[in-house]
């Protein structure tokens, strides 16, 4: 499977709002929202031309110290990009991200290769190790291992599809002669890693197809970059094109009022558009963009605006 993003271009996107209410994402407006407002954002991403929406994954959240912030509102992934994806028809439908962990390989390759089949060949299997320690202690996952157990489901999800019936043999999970259906409508899943060092750098050049980032300081991509490409070469993957991301600060087209939160990154298009085309100069061809609005409506203008105003100085 090559790189989604065709060379020498860009593609923006986002996670979208409402799927989660984890108070250090949302904005107050969504709290109340409805299905119909998610999807009207989905499809305003859409026509805006973004090139992905993303949802996120949590199956429960505990309550400790740790997950305070996060709510338990976290819709289930496959369910929501599902749902999208009868709601759209070009944007594609990102996992960002989904904890490989607590699914069986085969049970994962079976719902994305179903949202792909579904949606005319637009998921995308964003994948990475998970955070939340007493998550995978509720779900009989031991945490500590959730390194090994992603690199192993990494592994088994590559050769999901190259036969009718394949076979695995590994630490955690073992299979003979088994096949999953229907295949990816390309023949294979899109696969991007999400990580914020090393290990996920190594996972994008063995197995993956792309990089999602997690807060990575922009003086860290030459050698992301660098690791993604000696990986890939190590795995007989020399010469692939990688799709690399970046997320850059809040977003706030325009002055942002003083209730609007947390923003780090306003002003008129040309200022956003500036700083943006210094992360594409990084090597980064995927932008994991973040909005602030004070409403739905606000919150659709500023994806509309920049869509029609930010998106074309970028792609200069």
């Amino acid at each position: 499977m090559p790189a989604v993003v065709p060379e020498g271009e860009v593609m923006f996107g986002m996670q979208l709002p409402i799927q989660t209410l984890t108070r250090t994402l949302v904005d107050p407006w969504e709290d109340d929202a409805s299905v119909d407002d998610l999807v009207t954002v989905a499809q305003t991403a859409e026509r805006s031309g973004m090139g992905f929406v993303g949802v996120c994954d949590h199956i429960a959240i505990p309550q400790n110290d740790y997950a305070k912030n996060m709510t338990t509102t976290w819709y289930d992934t496959v369910a929501t990009l599902a749902f999208l994806a009868a709601h759209t028809s070009t944007v594609k439908l990102l996992s960002v991200v989904y904890i490989a962990a607590y699914r069986h390989p085969l049970a994962t390759a079976k719902a994305f290769s179903t949202i792909d089949h579904l949606s005319g060949g637009r998921a995308i299997l964003g994948v990475g190790a998970g955070h939340v320690e007493a998550e995978f202690e509720a779900l009989g996952v031991d945490y500590s291992k959730r390194g090994k157990l992603l690199d192993e489901t990494l592994e088994a999800l590559t050769g999901a599809f190259d036969d009718t019936y394949v076979s695995h043999s590994g630490e955690f999970f073992n299979y003979e002669n088994m096949g999953v259906g229907p295949a990816p409508d390309a023949g294979d899943l899109t696969i991007w890693v999400a990580g914020g060092g090393a290990p996920a750098y190594r996972r994008v050049g063995q197995y993956a197809n792309g990089f999602i980032p997690f807060v990575n300081p922009h003086d860290e991509y030459p050698e992301m970059i660098n690791t993604i490409n000696r990986h890939a070469e190590a795995a007989g993957r020399g010469g692939e094109r990688f799709d690399i991301g970046i997320m850059p600060p809040w977003m706030f087209i325009g002055d942002p009022p003083d209730e609007i939160g947390i923003h780090m990154i306003s002003g008129s298009p040309e200022k956003i558009a500036e700083e943006l085309r210094r992360e594409r100069d990084l090597g980064a061809n995927v932008f994991h963009l973040k909005f602030r609005g004070r409403s739905h409506a606000e919150y659709l203008e500023q994806i509309e605006q920049f869509g029609s105003e930010i998106a074309p100085l970028v792609r200069q």
